[in-house]
């Protein structure tokens, strides 16, 4: 049998090399849990990374600074009807967000994809369809809700605003999530399952909680709730009905898109 002696020198640099090794794995771990292991999708974000996310939400501007909205046709409808039904329905991701670029500010939205899944796809689909761009936020009661997703409010007639859909309805998706401030909700009739395209987002908590479990929450506002705050504070006149909710001068959504944080 062979025997052979030991390298003192050759042991230590092995020995070295397993530090490092082990090292290395102690650091790789502690990377992946402060960067991956602790990810809380619904986190308020920074005004800079509101500021970073809503630059890619890039918008045509004339001279003034608005953006000039376009007065749809029966016939235009009809064709960005079909483009949503053309849309491949996905599931938002985890690091996914929705940004409402708004003609008061932007909005940053997460969304709840174990409690509403359906919801949170719906509204992805729509997004991507172009369906939500200069979209008009039709009923707004301060303290309460702003609303908004009917693309009726682009046809020019103020009649028919809020009785709009995207040509199909989501089964309702209840859950115990609570109508928070900044919290975003599927607007509904009087069938729980006649959700579509129409959301709102609360204003408050006091006035809201007896939402609680009657409407899908969705969604939760994680940057521009000054925005939010803001909107809910516009001037508003009687609408059709009666009720003083619809705002003197359109607030609306510039345009709508999906991003990766």
């Amino acid at each position: 049998m062979e025997t052979r002696m030991m390298d003192p020198q050759n042991s230590e640099r092995k020995g070295n090399a397993m530090k490092i090794k082990i090292s290395g794995f102690i650091l790789c771990g502690l990377l992946i849990l402060s960067c991956g292991g602790t990810f809380d999708p619904h986190q308020m974000l920074s005004d800079d990374q509101v500021s970073r996310l809503s630059g890619k939400a890039r918008v045509t501007r004339d001279a003034t600074g608005a953006v000039q909205r376009e007065v749809l046709s029966a016939q235009q409808i009809s064709a960005l009807l079909d483009k949503v039904k053309n849309t491949r329905a996905e599931a938002v991701t985890e690091r996914e967000v929705a940004v409402l670029q708004t003609s008061l500010g932007p909005i940053v939205i997460a969304f709840y994809t174990h409690a509403a899944p359906e919801h949170g796809k719906s509204f992805k689909r729509l997004i991507r369809a172009g369906y939500f761009d200069q979209t008009a936020f039709h009923r707004i009661i301060d303290d309460f809700v702003i609303q908004g997703g009917d693309i009726l409010t682009r046809d020019g007639d103020p009649e028919n605003d809020g009785t709009g859909n995207p040509g199909y309805f989501l089964k309702a998706e209840f859950n115990d999530i609570p109508h928070d401030l900044g919290i975003l909700s599927m607007a509904r009739s009087q069938d729980p399952n006649s959700g579509g395209s129409q959301f709102f987002i609360c204003l408050s908590r006091e006035r809201t909680a007896q939402l609680d479990g009657k409407y899908t929450v969705f969604g939760k506002v994680i940057g521009g709730l000054d925005t939010v705050l803001k909107l809910g504070k516009v001037e508003t006149v009687p609408n059709k009905r009666g009720e003083k909710s619809q705002p003197a001068t359109p607030v609306y959504i510039e345009r709508a898109i999906m991003v990766k944080r």
